[in-house]
């Protein structure tokens, strides 16, 4: 057995930002985040507690195979999908993206409103993959390819 001396590391592979609640969100490359505020351009910039919503490709994966349809991220309404690896749920447990250190408030719950806009039984595949909610403890810029550490 061959270990790897140079593992990957999760990095985000999308962003998602919408202007404000019902709003489809839009793809960007990158977006600041401001410290206890959250994502500029956001409709949740301003929010005390849900700031950041972080899910993960692999999560993503294991619910699309429950449903038997394919997610795209952006359906989904989180703002942040990184590559692979589970996203901290626990509230109090931090993690970074780049140079942004985000606090998970809680699990994020998949809103039944996502049967409408990915498939019927999205909602229910997604219990346990919707990613988490997150403050921002300390701001910066992230892109997509920004490096993320899950284990902070």
């Amino acid at each position: 057995m061959r270990i790897s001396t140079n593992p990957t590391h999760p990095t985000v592979v999308s962003i998602h930002v919408a202007p404000a609640t019902r709003l489809p969100t839009r793809a960007v490359d990158e977006v600041v985040a401001e410290t206890d505020r959250g994502l500029v351009g956001d409709r949740y910039h301003g929010s005390r507690r849900r700031q950041v919503s972080v899910q993960s490709a692999t999560s993503l994966a294991a619910a699309s195979g429950d449903l038997g349809h394919p997610i795209d991220p952006c359906l989904t309404r989180r703002n942040i999908t990184i590559s692979e690896g589970v996203v901290p749920s626990r509230p109090g447990q931090r993690f970074t993206i780049g140079a942004v250190e985000l606090e998970v408030v809680r699990p994020a719950a998949p809103c039944k409103l996502l049967d409408d806009a990915i498939a019927p039984g999205a909602s229910r595949s997604l219990v346990g993959h919707a990613g988490s909610i997150c403050r921002v403890v300390n701001g910066g810029t992230i892109s997509v390819g920004s490096p993320v550490d899950l284990h902070r």
